[in-house]
């Protein structure tokens, strides 16, 4: 079986052609074997595609319809419909040079009538996906469920309030640990859009939190029980559609998963986007992930900095995004995950080419990012600077406070007998310009 390469005519495979280059259509800083801080930049980043946005979304907003064409909609029935997107899918990601792609259930193939003709769906399109991964060498980094599109999921899936939706939406997440576990994903993702609420009126928050508690148990036993080696992750976001989801930001999912004794086999999945709506940045939202060892995978957008909801746009700003890829070298790297590209072309934005663009750009500025951050560490003074703020807690008194060998009446002992503390600046600006001097 060959890929269908009708889908992006004109367009051939994107290549590096370095900094100086003017091309649109090409890499300036992806070098996808370019080793960076040991390892080549391909496996640093591990690039993926985000199918709902990429192949599901026609553009359509509140305001008005899709204004994106996708052709293999006009195919007569959902196996045929579902087939012409992959093909354009795996096109697409070949001609750019993706090496995975992250997928709900229901982006794949259009969801059946019944629990077991969804399921018969999704077999015959991941039997489908099979023979074009093996095809192109092309991975799945996550695949999860789609429990917030269906009116069944209005209240809740894991804390829905009637059992019956629960049971349902258990069966769902089991279809797509199978689907996931047939094409070797490497992670399964669970995203709680409706696991919240509306009004605390109405709502048993105890009751719903240790429902989620007990599904994500069910989820990952049964995964496991499968032979999945993989790592969970829970994507943190305040709020949209929920008032509230329990999934607030990362301190509030660390928090719930060492609440709930499922630390060990679950890792947080960071966007961009969903940080700022919770009121953080997205290097705060790493930093507390990387700080609990949690640091699992991120998904790779912006939001408008003058809008209050999820824009999903692609990322364009170096300066964050090289702070964020300081905290990930910090860290040691992902945990099992890589970097997804959760967002979407603009309403607007209709060409074919436009998504190639798109994801060109991105692609561009987190190798960039990365490599700047590698000369930042290796080059400039900013680690050894950080860490010398700390300095007085490297030996005597303060390593013993860090070892827990003082009790509170030995702090009080050493601040009578010992001098005056005196201010110390932090010297932020100059830790903004260090950044600065390598852009």
């Amino acid at each position: 079986m060959s890929t269908n390469n009708d889908y992006f005519p004109g367009i051939k495979s994107i290549q590096f052609e370095g900094p100086d280059s003017r091309n649109p259509l090409a890499f300036r800083f992806y070098d996808a074997d370019r080793v960076v801080a040991g390892k080549p930049l391909k496996d640093h980043l591990k690039f993926a595609c985000a199918y709902w946005h990429s192949f599901c979304n026609a553009g359509a907003d509140p305001f008005g319809e899709g204004t994106r064409i996708f052709p293999w909609n006009e195919a007569p029935d959902a196996i045929s419909r579902a087939k012409g997107k992959m093909d354009a899918a795996f096109e697409f990601m070949s001609k750019l040079g993706l090496g995975y792609f992250c997928f709900h259930d229901f982006d794949l193939v259009e969801e059946g009538d019944s629990l077991s003709q969804s399921a018969q769906r999704l077999d015959m399109i991941t039997d489908y996906a099979s023979s074009k991964m093996a095809e192109t060498g092309i991975k799945v980094l996550w695949g999860t469920a789609n429990l917030f599109s269906n009116t069944r999921y209005m209240n809740g899936a894991a804390t829905n309030p009637d059992f019956k939706v629960v049971s349902h939406a258990a069966a769902q997440v089991k279809h797509a640990l199978d689907a996931t576990i047939k094409l070797n994903g490497e992670n399964y993702v669970f995203w709680g859009g409706r696991e919240g609420y509306m009004s605390l009126l109405n709502t048993d928050m105890k009751r719903e939190l240790d429902h989620l508690a007990r599904f994500l148990h069910a989820a990952r036993d049964y995964a496991r029980a499968q032979g999945f080696q993989g790592s969970f992750f829970i994507e943190p976001k305040p709020c949209e559609p929920s008032k509230h989801q329990y999934d607030y930001d990362a301190a509030t999912v660390v928090g719930f998963l060492n609440q709930y004794g499922l630390q060990d086999d679950f890792k947080l999945n960071i966007e961009v986007n969903h940080a700022t709506l919770s009121g953080h940045t997205f290097q705060h939202e790493l930093e507390v992930s990387a700080g609990a060892n949690m640091l699992g995978s991120i998904d790779a957008n912006r939001g408008d900095y003058q809008n209050g909801w999820d824009t999903d746009q692609f990322p364009t700003n170096l300066y964050e995004l090289t702070e964020a890829m300081l905290v990930i070298l910090r860290a040691g790297g992902f945990q099992g995950g890589g970097i997804n590209f959760d967002a979407k072309v603009r309403r607007n934005s209709i060409d074919n080419a436009d998504l190639f663009y798109a994801h060109i750009g991105g692609m561009d500025l987190f190798a960039r990012a990365l490599i700047v951050a590698d000369q930042i560490q290796k080059e400039s003074p900013l680690e050894n600077m950080r860490a010398s703020r700390y300095s007085s807690f490297d030996s005597g008194s303060g390593k013993a406070f860090e070892n827990g060998q003082l009790s509170l009446e030995d702090l009080h002992r050493l601040a009578v007998e010992g001098d005056h503390p005196h201010p110390t600046s932090g010297r932020q600006e100059l830790f903004e310009n260090l950044i600065n001097l390598y852009l």
